[in-house]
């Protein structure tokens, strides 16, 4: 029987998505598609959920109502959030599925939205890297 973090891994290659890294005892990989923006996205089967986080950006030293923006923009999101690591000084865009039912189509929906939301406001969030 093929393990959950097999199957992860054998979607991730099937939707074209190559994996740069793995750790296979942690059961994580990491995936990088450069053309839609996806750079270092980490997956993550954690007992019955995947988690997917990607680093965005850190928080500026001013960052205005960027917070505010942040949570308009996860308004608009398909799949997953802009949030804040633990230490509250990077931003990342973060998704969890269900392992249980999982499916590639579910997979690849989170991941292409998460290439459309940094499409759509990646040269915003830069603005505020120049405050």
């Amino acid at each position: 029987m093929e393990s959950k973090f097999d199957l992860v891994k054998n979607y991730l290659l099937e939707i074209g998505m190559p994996i740069v890294d793995e750790d296979k005892k942690e059961e994580i990989v990491v995936v990088d598609d450069e053309e839609d923006g996806i750079k270092n996205l980490i997956v993550d089967c954690e007992d019955s959920i995947l988690v997917l986080e990607q680093v965005i950006m850190k928080v500026p030293k001013n960052p205005k109502d960027l917070f505010k923006r942040l949570l308009q923009m996860n308004r608009e999101l398909v799949h997953g959030a802009f949030v804040l690591d633990d230490s509250g000084e990077t931003i990342i865009f973060r998704d969890t599925l269900q392992l249980a039912n999982l499916d590639k189509n579910e997979l690849e929906a989170s991941i292409r939205a998460l290439s459309l939301a940094l499409a759509e406001y990646s040269s915003e969030l830069l603005t505020y890297t120049r405050n």
